[in-house]
């Protein structure tokens, strides 16, 4: 029997990719739930300009988000999106599918990225497959404070759609290296959390090294000219910022 599907977006200050995202759903949700995070920009009107209903609800972490906007679904059936995520044609059709003959308790789609204007396919960016298709009863969003997941419930099984979401991340270097600021802090509290406080020249140096080498070379970044060569860069620059700041973070909370 075909089931229902809600499609759900947390926003905050969404309004330069909003649209996009929503109007890409047509012939797919049988409803579109955005929650919001008081956005100070136009965010709110565009989606309701665009037939969203909307939830207002302040940011708790990821994780908290995600959770109770599923929560606020009409549907048990979800499809959750980021708001700078686009749905191709071969996904709408992929997800059209699986509601006519829904078989597993989530579905993972593959997320093609655009950096700076160039379709990322390297470097360990592409498929970038996510659990976003799911069955609410049979799963949740686990995690600690960022890199949270989908996770289904002990002897589910998932399937993998067909096609791609087109994921607009990063328009400029600047906007890359401001998001990435933010999401280091973040890892390092969350790596205090989880008591992994020792910080060595490994994770200084070579650990940076790695991840660029690794992406550069070993992932073929090299293939995505220069937007692999700012990725590959930027991720080393990230690895070292984290652990710098958990250093730093550990050495100020020491007697």
């Amino acid at each position: 029997m075909p089931v229902s599907l809600s499609v759900v977006v947390i926003t905050f200050n969404e309004a330069a990719n909003i649209a996009r995202c929503l109007e890409a759903l047509a012939g797919v949700a049988d409803e579109v739930l955005v929650v919001d995070s008081f956005s100070a920009d136009n965010t709110v009107d565009i989606c309701r300009q665009h037939g969203a209903r909307v939830v207002q609800h302040a940011f708790a972490g990821y994780v908290e988000q995600k959770n109770y906007a599923t929560a606020q679904a009409t549907f048990d059936h979800v499809l959750q999106l980021d708001a700078d995520e686009v749905l191709t044609e071969e996904l709408r059709q992929s997800i059209r599918a699986a509601k006519a003959d829904w078989q597993h308790a989530a579905y993972a789609l593959a997320r093609l990225t655009n950096y700076c204007g160039h379709w990322v396919r390297h470097g360990g960016w592409y498929p970038d497959r996510k659990l976003r298709l799911y069955d609410r009863r049979r799963g949740r969003w686990t995690g600690l404070l960022l890199h949270e997941r989908y996770e289904v419930n002990p002897g589910e099984t998932t399937g993998l759609l067909a096609g791609n979401a087109l994921h607009y991340s990063y328009p400029s270097v600047a906007e890359h290296v401001s998001q990435l600021n933010k999401f280091t802090s973040i890892t390092a509290q969350e790596l205090a959390l989880r008591g992994k406080t020792r910080v060595g020249l490994f994770h200084l140096l070579l650990k940076p090294l790695w991840k660029f080498v690794h992406g550069y070379f070993f992932r073929l970044g090299v293939l995505d000219g220069f937007a692999g060569l700012c990725i590959a860069g930027i991720s080393a620059w990230g690895v070292f910022l984290k652990f710098a700041k958990l250093k730093t973070r550990t050495e100020r909370a020491d007697p």
